[in-house]
């Protein structure tokens, strides 16, 4: 089994798209992906983007993937660190890097920013590979 750490945008788009994950792969990611993704969501609903139905519709599909949410002192602890490594003024893209780091194979992320930082530390994935079985 492979277990992927993804980030709030793309479990937005796999949930925009249907995404259906292959029985062989798991998926997790740290507990502010709830917080984060609701904002997203929210932001596209409030500029326009999408209608607020639409927008409550991706969010069940986000709730249906089946996100293993993690949150604890280590991962905590591992952010800090990475956060401080890389002189980052938060903790929030760190605690992806920290996941995987701690609990996963790879990091599938969208955020070019968060890719360059993480393959000093995680192996990196394109979100695609999420669908392969």
């Amino acid at each position: 089994m492979t277990t992927f750490v993804i980030d709030a945008q793309v479990a937005i788009d796999l949930a925009t798209d249907g995404a259906t994950i292959p029985p062989q792969h798991s998926l997790a990611a740290p507990t502010l992906l709830r917080s984060q993704a609701l904002a997203l969501v929210y932001e596209s609903v409030h500029r326009g983007q999408i209608d607020e139905r639409v927008g409550r519709r991706i969010l069940d599909g986000i709730r249906g993937l089946r996100i293993r949410l993690l949150g604890d002192r280590s991962l905590q602890d591992h952010a800090w660190r990475i956060a401080a490594q890389l002189n980052w003024p938060d903790t929030y893209r760190a605690e992806y890097i920290a996941l995987t780091r701690l609990q996963a194979d790879a990091l599938a992320t969208a955020d070019s920013q968060l890719a360059d930082a993480a393959r000093a530390f995680v192996d990196i994935v394109t979100p695609d590979h999420i669908l392969r079985p």
